[in-house]
């Protein structure tokens, strides 16, 4: 296990998560489910290993309801992404919600994988919904991971007890 951090983001924070993400997601806007998103805005945390970023994560509460709208971890395998979740889980608890979501696409087989590994389910499929986003993002590319269409969002949701 490597040694880092979990700590909220702050308003010092803002703009290496602006940049952190444009980085990671070639973008600067995240669009989701047909919402617009600046990560830099969002409440989150971040993983710090020495003076370095390692992973961060946003979210946004709405209602009972909590849904993670970023998360990226440098390194794999070290438990930095599953550190970030539990440290929305647990906010996400203390807010009163009831249900952990997020949106991802149908070529991210990573990322289904490793949600759905940490208790995550498929919750739903919308289809062609990146033909929405395309029209607030046109820079979403055609074409995803592993030479997929890039056309669905996938919704995985976790019900939180004690909430």
């Amino acid at each position: 296990m490597a040694d880092y951090t979990i700590r909220p983001l702050n308003d010092d924070d803002r703009e290496w998560v602006k940049q952190f993400i444009a980085w990671q997601w070639g973008v600067e806007i995240i669009v989701l489910h047909g919402t617009l998103y600046r990560a830099e805005t969002l409440p989150g945390f971040a993983a710090i290993c020495g003076d370095e970023i390692a992973g961060v994560i946003t979210y946004h509460i709405d209602g009972d309801a909590c849904e993670i709208v970023t998360l990226d971890s440098l390194e794999v395998n070290l438990g930095i992404g599953t550190a970030l979740i539990d440290a929305v889980k647990e906010r996400a608890r203390q807010a009163g919600c009831k249900r952990l979501w997020l949106i991802t696409t149908n070529d991210n087989l990573t990322a289904l994988r490793f949600y759905q590994k940490r208790g995550f389910t498929l919750a739903a499929l919308h289809r062609n919904a990146l033909e929405q986003s395309r029209k607030i993002e046109p820079e979403i590319p055609l074409v995803g991971d592993h030479g997929i269409p890039l056309r669905d969002e996938i919704e995985l949701e976790m019900m939180l007890d004690g909430a």
